[in-house]
């Protein structure tokens, strides 16, 4: 399937239903259809128990008659996890269907929907029963396993699924089918017979929290978003982080220069930065590539406008008192919310919940500039380097498209010399590319600063003097008399220095 998000072209009659989990409807290209039958396949924790929760309670908030059908669990069991997110049953109504003690003997094993199989149990019947006496328009059974384990064999599962599809295609109710993918050989037959498919996954990493995602991997006659889209289980349910992608995001801005408010870098830039532009800042730690970032920030707080700052290498208390010490006041910003600072830990943080943070500083708090600090943090943010790239290309297709200009900040490995190594390269990427070095000269170690690649607009050639002091950021003069200053150890040029 396409992952582009159209609107349905099906059936005119066809009703769409929220599912109630944010993200998730995004996901599914407005929700689930109506009066179809789904499956919810996950591990055990994966979060199926808590989705078909927020699905009841998205129905019974409409005043829906909804039903939870258990066949694992208690009705005790369910209202302890409906506690620990802050939630009541009130509303949806609850029927056990617990196999009995020697419901697996052999002599045992019945068919639970299908009449002409076996006889149905008192249980069964009293749970159809109550169906035609609630008509509820939500149902969810919890889980497979236990029809699966009652079935025995292959054939007369699909017959009980089958069985089950048709009893409620004609009573107007929208199933919802849990399956914990605990069997020995995970079949796809109930896959088949589900009019979509949701699956969810726990991965676990070496170190740090667990990474939760899911994926549709089928959704019949509907457009939905493909592919995997993280998510995380808070109290209050799980939350949903669609997968960014950018032509579903292009309204129109007017491009335009932001200036940084120190007149040599602006010049050194052609004048600035335009908006829907990305700047890469890359240099030895402690070049001040940071610093001149936050500069371009305060100068739009000071414009009355916004930007958002995701900073993975240093706490919100040390950026403070590291730009108070040079003079840039971060606190009335950050007060009037003209400045958004938020410190990402890339052991808790997944990458979809980091995108998504983005996405809202844009659309809800209308950052026009947004700083990544740095690209390294944001490395070990991803699961899997290899892919890095291609989101991180995606995530700036978006903010360009959105007017945002976007400062990311490159910290490469080593101090002085040729030898300087960049964990990743996303200089072609990237708009603008901003050298920062350091360098030896009369027995100090000075800084430089130069602009290499600048898309769309002329800039200097020069590589001039950089300092930091208590009174802020400073571009000096060019340095014209000394050659190669980028390998650390540049050479006095006797004479007159050269001309440009």
């Amino acid at each position: 399937m396409s992952s582009t998000i159209l609107p349905d072209e099906g059936d005119p009659k066809e009703m769409v239903l929220q599912v109630g989990v944010p993200g998730l409807d995004d996901v599914l290209g407005g929700g689930l259809t109506a009066n179809r039958l789904y499956l919810l396949e996950g591990a055990p924790g994966a979060g199926k128990t808590t989705v078909a929760m927020q699905f009841l309670r998205e129905g019974a908030a409409r005043g829906e008659p909804v039903l939870y059908v258990t066949l694992s669990e208690t009705a005790d069991e369910l209202r302890g996890v409906a506690r620990s997110h802050g939630w009541d049953l009130v509303g949806i109504e609850v029927r056990e269907m617990l196999p009995a003690h020697d419901a697996l003997e052999p002599d045992d094993q019945y068919t639970m929907f299908h009449p002409s199989e076996v006889e149905l149990s008192e249980t069964t019947l009293k749970i159809l029963a109550d169906v035609d006496v609630i008509r509820p328009t939500r149902v969810v059974f919890d889980s497979l396993s236990e029809l699966r384990l009652l079935a025995g064999a292959s054939l007369r599962y699909r017959r009980q699924i089958l069985a089950l599809k048709q009893f409620f295609a004609g009573r107007q109710c929208t199933v919802l089918l849990l399956d914990d993918m605990t069997s020995t050989e995970h079949d796809q037959q109930i896959q088949s017979i589900a009019h979509a498919v949701i699956r969810l996954e726990q991965i676990n990493s070496d170190y740090g929290s667990s990474r939760r995602r899911l994926i549709v991997t089928k959704y019949r006659g509907k457009e939905f978003r493909g592919g995997y889209h993280d998510y995380k289980i808070v109290r209050g349910g799980l939350q949903v982080f669609p997968r960014l992608v950018a032509a579903e995001h292009t309204p129109p801005f007017t491009q335009t220069r932001i200036a940084s408010g120190i007149p040599a870098l602006d010049a050194l830039l052609g004048g600035g930065i335009e908006r829907g532009t990305s700047t890469l800042f890359v240099g030895a730690p402690g070049t001040g590539k940071s610093s001149v970032a936050v500069q371009f920030a305060l100068a739009a707080a000071k414009r009355g406008e916004c930007a958002a700052l995701f900073i993975f290498d240093e706490s919100v208390n040390t950026l403070r008192t590291r730009c108070e010490g040079m003079g840039m006041d971060l606190a009335p910003h950050l007060e009037s919310g003209h400045i958004r600072v938020r410190q990402v830990d890339p052991a808790e943080l997944s990458p979809g919940e980091f995108v998504d943070s983005i996405r809202v500083a844009v659309t809800e708090h209308k950052a026009t500039v947004v700083v990544i600090d740095s690209l390294n943090g944001y490395l070990n943010a991803m699961p899997d380097e290899r892919f890095l790239i291609v989101q991180l290309h995606e995530l700036l297709t978006y903010l360009g498209q959105s007017g945002v200009a976007t400062l990311l900040i490159g910290a490469q490995h080593g101090l002085i010399g040729l030898q300087l190594q960049t964990p990743v390269d996303a200089s072609y990427l990237a708009d603008s590319v901003v050298m920062l070095r350091y360098f030896e000269a009369d027995g100090e170690v000075r800084q430089a600063i130069s602009v290499l690649k600048k898309r769309g607009s002329a800039h200097e050639r020069t590589i001039r003097a950089f300092t930091m002091s208590n009174t802020g950021v400073h571009v000096g003069a060019p340095l014209r008399n000394f050659r190669g200053i980028f390998t650390g150890v540049p050479v006095p040029i006797e004479g007159p220095p050269q001309s440009s």
